[in-house]
């Protein structure tokens, strides 16, 4: 008689179905690992149109008709301003891959008509106290075109780069407003009055 020749209880139902069960949630595990790999190797390595499909997805994300993507840091609150208001911002400027471009080192007047197309839509879309995150394909940015830095005469933006900015809606004016302010303050500095003597109307 073998000594290996002993008879094995039969496994139980119950414990197959739990075996299943275990082997079944390990299996959407992994694709699920798998898939949020693969959704970080696009939102770093993928193409422009690729890294704004997936971002498209993304909590708060809202996207325009013109393809301009935004998400409210904070909301702020009251009216937005016009083409032909001169808004004060902060902002931080950067690639997909973090660096930054340009940023802001005091609060900064900008007028959303005088701006790349994309980054003036977003201007447009913040009320005061706003904060707000930009995507800006190339499309309604610098397109095809590199830019390089006057100083050094080195690439300073690749062509079709995907802009990132975080904005900060401080205040803003009608433009005409200021352009007067503007000239009042230069005809004072040329000793000439902004306006008639006290008393004289």
């Amino acid at each position: 008689m073998s000594i290996t020749a002993v008879p094995i209880a039969p496994t139980k139902r119950r414990y197959l179905v739990w075996l299943w069960i275990g082997i079944a949630a390990a299996t959407l595990s992994g694709v699920a690992l798998a898939w949020q790999g693969t959704a970080s190797v696009v939102a770093t390595r993928g193409t422009n149109e690729q890294f704004l499909a997936w971002n498209r997805g993304q909590p708060g994300v809202v996207e325009t008709a013109s393809g301009l993507q935004y998400r409210v840091i904070e909301p702020g609150e009251g009216p937005t301003p016009t083409d032909t208001d001169l808004t004060l911002i902060n902002y931080t400027g950067t690639f997909r891959n973090g660096e930054t471009f340009d940023a802001s080192r005091q609060p900064t007047p900008m007028s959303p008509a005088q701006v790349v197309p994309g980054f003036g839509e977003g201007l447009k879309l913040m009320p005061k106290g706003a904060k707000f995150r930009f995507w800006i394909k190339p499309e309604l940015a610098y397109g095809a075109e590199a830019r390089t830095d006057p100083q050094t005469g080195r690439e300073a933006m690749p062509a079709n780069s995907l802009l990132i900015f975080d904005v900060e809606m401080i205040d803003f004016v009608p433009e005409a407003v200021v352009r007067q302010m503007q000239m009042q303050q230069q005809l004072q500095q040329q000793g000439i009055p902004g306006g008639p003597p006290p008393g004289v109307r």
